[in-house]
């Protein structure tokens, strides 16, 4: 089977440590909304401060996508994102690293980031631009598109250097096909204990039907329309990669 639509957190990931190579070595930052410091490992050369709001364990309110546990024993600074308290110009690097779906004003959160930036310094934003529900309740927006980083970036005398798409339209298609046979189990009563054995049966053998024949199928075929793709990425994405400068 292909790998299509697997790449999402890779992508992700590759993208943020190539980032952070180029903070010079020694500089301060700010890792905001840090969670259990999951990227404080790109972090070895730079002072490195977490943030986060600490309330999120790991179950939440039980709908959509959870972590099932979430450590957050060794955060720096436990506060709201949009009133951390540090000075103005406490760092000369921040990132928020699929944080801004979190937080129920994200344009307040920029405006908290860019105060604390010194002048000059490098703001590193990751977040989706279409998701499920994950982490809730604390899951206020769906994503965001570039738009709302240019709009933001402007407001906040901010200067964007790169911005990233992650994925196309046929990566994020084939991620949720990937994805369906968990939907239907965890939204869906053929797994109940009232159904009868033989529905169970039917709905197990569709299951494999469906990850052993429909899927490559399905797969094979947007791995061929990612191939002569244009640009639709534009279209729709997992969400956008942001590197920017305070002016």
């Amino acid at each position: 089977m292909n790998t299509i639509g697997k790449r999402n957190k890779e992508n992700r990931e590759e993208w943020l440590e190539a980032t952070l190579k180029k903070i010079p070595a020694g500089l301060k930052i700010l890792d905001a909304g840090a969670g259990e410091l999951k990227y404080k490992k790109y972090c070895s050369h730079l002072e490195y401060t977490s943030q986060d709001f600490g309330q999120y364990d790991g179950t939440g309110d039980g709908v959509g996508l959870h972590t099932d546990t979430w450590d957050q024993t060794k955060l720096d600074i436990v506060s709201d994102i949009v009133n951390i308290p540090r000075p103005d110009a406490s760092f000369d690097a921040i990132m928020c690293i699929e944080v801004l779906e979190h937080i129920p004003d994200p344009a307040k959160a920029i405006k908290e980031l860019s105060r604390l930036l010194k002048k000059g310094g490098k703001l590193i934003i990751t977040s989706p631009f279409s998701s499920v529900s994950h982490m809730t309740p604390y899951h206020f927006a769906t994503g965001f598109n570039k738009y709302y980083y240019l709009e933001h970036s402007k407001i906040n005398n901010l200067e964007i250097l790169d911005l990233h798409p992650n994925g196309d339209y046929y990566e994020y298609v084939a991620q949720e096909l990937r994805r369906l046979p968990w939907v239907v189990n965890e939204y869906s009563n053929y797994n109940k204990a009232g159904l009868g054995f033989l529905k169970k049966t039917y709905f197990k053998i569709h299951s494999l039907l469906y990850r052993k024949i429909l899927l490559p199928i399905m797969l094979n075929l947007l791995l061929k329309y990612k191939k002569i793709d244009i640009g639709s990425k534009e279209f729709w994405n997992f969400g956008y990669f942001v590197f920017a400068e305070k002016k």
